[in-house]
Order: structure tokens, then C-alpha cells, then sequence
């Protein structure tokens, strides 16, 4: 679960996307501003019911290339990449975590449990801005803290059709 500083380049950039997301029927899902390598990497993952297509990136690309030109929050340069946050989506904010409550997750934690552990699989059971709680089945339950949890990704099976899954 990144810790997002308020204000940041990604906040930035989430804030000016978001209106051009939306006139194309998109949402915004997530913003990321990395480092990779020798260069610098700003990634709008959108998102939308059914899913988004290879023209839906396209079409965002463009709708923000100009306004994040104009805007110019990133002092170096750097790739501007669109696309899905694919099935197995890293949720990273409120809304996301209220949204899918109940879902199947694999949590990573940043460094190993007491019992050597590094990845947990369960249902999210619960948020809170300070942690989340996961349901590990057999009536397990784990309250894990923010601070402690690398990232918090849906499992892909949860976006089979029911007459799909297994």
C-alpha cells in the first residue's frame, strides 16, 4: 500500500487527468511517477466497466499530453505510458479497498512475518486508513498495519464469470 505524499506529482497529475478520464468514460484508476533504469516512467493506469482496449490508451494519451505539457509538474523529462491496471490490480486507495471488500487478495508484505511469511492470500475483510484486515479462512483473521504491507493486489480469479472460475 504506497504511502502517497499529498500534493506529489502524482497527485498532481491524477487531479488533471481525471476530468479528460471521465469525458471519455474512463476513470482514473492510479498514477505513477517512477524511476526505471536511466529514465523516468509517468504511468496513468484507467479503467472503466468491461475493461479498457488499446484505443482507450490511446485516446487518454492524447486527451493529456498537451494539458500535462502545458501543466509541466515533472521538471525532467520523462515517458508518459496509459494503460489498464490488469486483472490482478494493485489497490492502493480508499476507494479502492471499499470497493472491493470481500474480494480475494494476496497481500506482500515488506519484510517477512514472524513465521517467515512474505505473502498472505485471503479476503479483504476489512480497511481502515491505517491497515487492512484479512481473512486467511478457517475463521484466521490478521489485522495488518500500513506501514508493514508492500502492496495489496486482487486476485485474478475474482474476474472469472462465475460460470468461469473453477
Amino acid at each position: 500500500m504506497p504511502n502517497r505524499r499529498k500534493g506529489g506529482i502524482a497527485d498532481t497529475v491524477l487531479e488533471l487527468a481525471a476530468p479528460y478520464a471521465e469525458k471519455l468514460g474512463l476513470t482514473v484508476w492510479d498514477v505513477r511517477y517512477v524511476k526505471e533504469g536511466g529514465g523516468r516512467f509517468l504511468r496513468i493506469f484507467i479503467d472503466r466497466p468491461g475493461g479498457v482496449g488499446i484505443e482507450d490508451c490511446e485516446k487518454m494519451s492524447r486527451a493529456v499530453s498537451g494539458p500535462l505539457d502545458q501543466l509541466d509538474p515533472i521538471p525532467e523529462s520523462y515517458c508518459l505510458e496509459v494503460s489498464s491496471p490488469g486483472v490482478n490490480r494493485e489497490l492502493t486507495r480508499a476507494e479502492h479497498f471499499q470497493a472491493y471488500g470481500g474480494s480475494a487478495v494476496t497481500v506482500r508484505m515488506i519484510r517477512p512475518l514472524p513465521d517467515g511469511r512474505r505473502d498472505l492470500r485471503g479476503t479483504l475483510a476489512g480497511y481502515s486508513g491505517s491497515g487492512i484486515t484479512l481473512d486467511c479462512g478457517s475463521g484466521n483473521t490478521v489485522d495488518l498495519s500500513r506501514k508493514d504491507i508492500a502492496s495489496v493486489r486482487l486476485r485474478e480469479d475474482d474476474f472469472l464469470e462465475e460460470n468461469e472460475k473453477p
